[in-house]
């Protein structure tokens, strides 16, 4: 699985952090790795990197699944890190329930 990883401006996008986000989203997405052949990752600062507003990064994902077209979310959070581990479990969530309908409009 191909994790690409994108700032805006007023995020710093340095290697460590794209490797931590990297790892991050494999974890997350371990068990569909067989199905999935690319995530985007981009992160923005929403407040343009201005303080005093919360959940004001933004964590934007799209996944490729072999044979579906490609899956899109955003989540918010306070900083970076739960703005992608966010988004990351919705994802999850999103990727069970494109393949449990799948599946059920399969077996119909």
């Amino acid at each position: 699985m191909q994790v690409q990883f994108q700032t805006d401006n007023y995020i710093e996008g340095t290697e460590a952090r794209a490797q931590w986000a990297s790892s991050s989203i494999n974890s997350a997405l371990a068990r569909f790795s067989d199905q999935i052949t690319r995530v985007q990752v981009h992160v923005s600062d929403e407040n343009a990197g201005k303080k005093n507003k919360e959940d004001s990064i933004q964590c934007t994902l799209e996944v490729r699944l072999d044979g579906f077209q490609p899956l899109g979310l955003k989540h918010h959070g306070p900083n970076l890190n739960q703005a992608i581990e966010g988004a990351a479990e919705k994802m999850v969530r999103l990727i069970e329930s494109t393949l449990g309908k799948a599946a059920r409009a399969y077996a119909n």
